[in-house]
């Protein structure tokens, strides 16, 4: 077996799979034809789930835990280029381009993967429009984001990781009692999404908690206001 397969796990995949966002408000005939060939996996933390320049055969959505997607600059060091949670979907492009694929994929935590063939999500898009329209949308928020993180790229350390706060949040922020919460992820993935050194990471974190802006647990660092994070950036 393919190290990068792990344990199937179709239990509970069913229910995940239907309750998606990609799926929600399509008939329930067509989501049912379109995820009947779904295999749920469930992947240990850091394991690999696709490699740049793999050919793609399939299109993957996370019910659960956290992956990045990365590649690498001509120096060779790693770039982390995006934190995908609950909900989300990677690997969409290849099968559409009739493409190798262009990143690599990292589980960040114990992740539920439910791989739908690349035929099945074409013909979903060809038949559906209005799953035509959410993936549109899916990338348009992609690039917003992408476009916002290359602008502050000169930007002061304290903008910069405050824009990585933002960008996590917009992305996979949930709303608890006390704010915005987004996960903990290690300084290092936050050191590589911002291009700043970890130990800078750190000691901007430090400062914005002294502030109020965040506040930190274990798995949780948590955003009181976004309105005040926000104008942190210059």
């Amino acid at each position: 077996m393919d190290s990068r397969y792990g344990a199937r796990d179709n239990s509970a995949g069913d229910t995940l799979i239907a309750a998606a966002p990609f799926f929600q408000e399509l008939p329930e005939a067509t989501v049912q034809q379109a995820t009947a060939q779904i295999v749920t996996r469930r992947h240990p933390a850091g394991q690999v789930l696709l490699l740049e320049n793999d050919w793609g055969n399939s299109v993957y959505f996370i019910l659960d835990g956290w992956v990045k997607i990365r590649t690498y600059n001509l120096d060779g060091k790693e770039v982390t280029l995006n934190i995908l949670g609950k909900g989300e979907l990677f690997g969409e492009m290849a099968p559409l381009e009739a493409v190798p694929r262009s990143t690599d994929v990292i589980t960040l935590a114990t992740t539920m993967i439910g791989s739908m063939p690349a035929q099945d999500f074409v013909s979903l898009l060809n038949s559906e429009p209005q799953a035509g329209i959410r993936l549109a949308k899916l990338m348009a928020r992609r690039l917003r984001q992408v476009n916002r993180r290359l602008r502050l790229r000169e930007s002061d350390s304290q903008s910069r990781v405050a824009d990585v706060l933002l960008f996590l949040a917009d992305g996979q922020g949930t709303q608890g009692a006390q704010g915005v919460e987004i996960p903990n992820l290690p300084h290092r993935e936050l050191s590589s999404l911002s291009g700043l050194a970890r130990e800078t990471v750190t000691r901007v974190l430090s400062k914005l908690e002294k502030k109020g802006l965040i506040s930190r647990e274990r798995d949780v660092i948590r955003i009181p206001s976004i309105d005040d994070l926000d104008r942190l950036l210059v």
